[in-house]
């Protein structure tokens, strides 16, 4: 085979895995999309069921376990036997989801409507994850960042569609979930063909021997069991602390924007929607950075350096939350990507396990963060919680125990 031959078939590889990048990517920002549906509601469902902040805490709280406490099982049997099929199947469980929220009468049937909604998208964590390796070469930082950054941005979405569908719509437009949910399926009809190919060729992602020697050839962190337990542990610690915060800001934020500044319920989704889309840039450049400043590096700056941020949030004058909530939404995001490589350098071999893990079983430990925080708020008020919440990314500067990696 001659050069041109071969430099042209790279080059048609090349665009197809990066076509496969930005597909599932688009499917990720779906998926979190369905999810933003369900917290962008918490205002309408408040006032349309008569819900208390104990209740918006409890309808958080079973979105984030049934979608992430189920990940690092469906991430250890998927290890094993990958099923390319499962990526649509859980589409359609969140479909289900969607159309139950759009006309659940009642607290109960709100939960029902939930756990379909997250039980889809704990399916499709693993898998998703799975097929980013595949596409990933050596830029895993990068196609760790386009993947994520389809997510984050699915998030941000909730604060927009409150104003511009939910507030107008009320609980029916819930309905627009179900057209989210189609588009993924039809998505994924050009994705699954390309990943069963993947797994033909080569199989499931092969498990290396954690000897010293291996791990740094292939920039692997661990020196030995304890180690990686530590790391692990600690990096999991982290994932929480964000995710607790991360909670506060998301489910209760707009709350206090509303109390606190007396804005309407659409003004109140604007600093939300600042914290979430800057967070998108924040995941995107992270993974860049962390390819050449190091993992370690970039947790420590994203967790312990938006601490500043956070503890300023709840005290400033209205025109200063809108750039604050912003900058805090870069910082603390910048170390989502990263963590999950991180795991996965930490975990060869286990690429669903490691993502159910930091994406799965860390953020919906997290979770519990929306039942304590509502009921605090329900009993010593909603200024009071957003201001003790506001300590917690310092628990961040722990990271500075995280092994050393390449990069350092």
């Amino acid at each position: 085979m001659s050069s041109l031959q071969s430099a042209r078939i790279g080059a048609v590889r090349t665009g197809a895995v990066y076509f496969i990048l930005i597909a599932i990517s688009a499917v990720h920002m779906l998926n979190d999309s369905m999810q933003s549906v369900v917290t962008a509601l918490f205002p309408v469902l408040e006032k349309a069921l008569d819900l208390n902040f104990t209740q918006v805490g409890w309808i958080a709280f079973t979105l984030n376990m049934t979608s992430s406490v189920m990940q690092p099982a469906i991430g250890i049997i998927s290890d094993k036997r990958p099923a390319p099929w499962m990526l649509p199947a859980g589409m359609g469980c969140s479909l289900i989801g969607m159309a139950g929220l759009a006309f659940a009468p009642n607290f109960p049937a709100v939960i029902a409507s939930v756990v379909f909604v997250g039980l889809g998208s704990a399916v499709f964590h693993p898998e998703g994850s799975r097929v980013v390796y595949f596409a990933a070469g050596a830029r895993r930082g990068l196609a760790q960042s386009i993947y994520q950054v389809g997510g984050n941005f699915g998030q941000s979405l909730g604060p927009l569609m409150t104003m511009f569908i939910f507030i107008p719509l009320g609980q029916h437009g819930a309905v627009f979930g179900t057209l989210l949910a189609a588009a993924a399926i039809v998505v994924l009809l050009k994705v699954v063909p390309w990943y069963s190919e993947q797994l033909k060729e080569n199989g499931k992602p092969a498990k290396k021997k954690p000897a010293a020697g291996a791990a740094a050839a292939s920039g692997q962190l661990q020196s030995g069991r304890n180690t990686v337990a530590f790391a692990l542990g600690l990096l999991i610690l982290l994932v929480f602390v964000r995710s607790w915060y991360g909670a506060a800001i998301g489910s209760f934020h707009q709350f206090y924007m509303m109390d606190h500044y007396g804005l309407s319920t659409k003004l109140a989704q604007v600093p939300l929607y600042l914290f979430m889309v800057a967070g998108v840039a924040g995941t995107f450049f992270g993974g860049m950075l962390a390819d050449r400043f190091g993992r370690k590096n970039m947790m420590f700056w994203s967790v312990a350096g938006s601490a500043p941020f956070a503890l300023l949030l709840p005290h400033l004058p209205l025109y200063w939350v809108y750039p604050t909530a912003a900058v805090l939404g870069f910082v603390l995001m910048s170390g989502f990507s990263v963590s999950v490589v991180y795991a996965q350098e930490l975990m060869p071999g286990k690429v669903g396990m490691a993502s159910g893990l930091i994406t799965g079983f860390a953020f919906g430990m997290g979770a519990l963060g929306a039942v304590v925080l509502g009921t605090l708020a329900d009993r010593y008020g909603l200024a009071s919680v957003m201001t003790w919440c506001s300590f917690l990314p310092l628990v961040g500067v722990l990271a500075i125990l995280l092994p050393k990696d390449r990069r350092e």
